[in-house]
Order: structure tokens, then sequence, then C-alpha cells
């Protein structure tokens, strides 16, 4: 079964640059994970500290799999850099 995950990610404005990069360099990386079927990044227009992940996995072995990779954990380790942890809605 197909997992969908939509994450919103508030950055405090004085590292939206910094996660903005990060952000943006996850899809690529992702995207080479055999369990990985769609990994999209959005930066919202109305606030451009807010970013919307869009991402669809095989199953939920591939989504645990892709959470223990370097750049996964490097996005975890930058969450003081945000301005509250990230909302993450699952769904099939």
């Amino acid at each position: 079964m197909s997992i969908y995950l939509t994450v919103v990610v508030k950055a405090k404005p004085e590292h939206q640059q910094e996660i903005k990069t990060l952000l943006y360099s996850l899809p690529e990386l992702s995207k080479k994970e055999e369990a990985c079927i769609e990994y999209d990044v959005h930066q919202s227009i109305d606030d451009e500290n807010t970013f919307i992940l869009n991402e669809k996995w095989e199953s939920v072995d591939g989504l645990d799999l892709h959470n223990d990779q370097s750049y996964s954990k490097e996005f975890f380790a930058s969450f003081d850099k945000l301005q509250e942890q990230p909302i993450i809605y699952r769904s099939k």
C-alpha cells in the first residue's frame, strides 16, 4: 500500500534561506531511493517561511528507510531553526 505524506515546515525568518536550500535538495536525493514514487517541495506564496512537502512512498518500510538516510537526519537535526515542529499528514 502506498503512503502519502504532506509535511508543512515553517522556518524561522533568519533561517529561511538555509531551510529552503536544505528542503530543495531533498527531492533529488530522495527520488534515487527505490521506494520513492514522488517527492516535491513548494514554498508558500503567502508566507515565504512556509514550505510544503508532498511525498509518495511505496510502503511504510520504504518511508522508514528514507528516514534513516543521512540527508533525512540532516533535516531532522535542523528543527531548532524552525518556528515549530513540522506538521505531518500521513494518508493512504
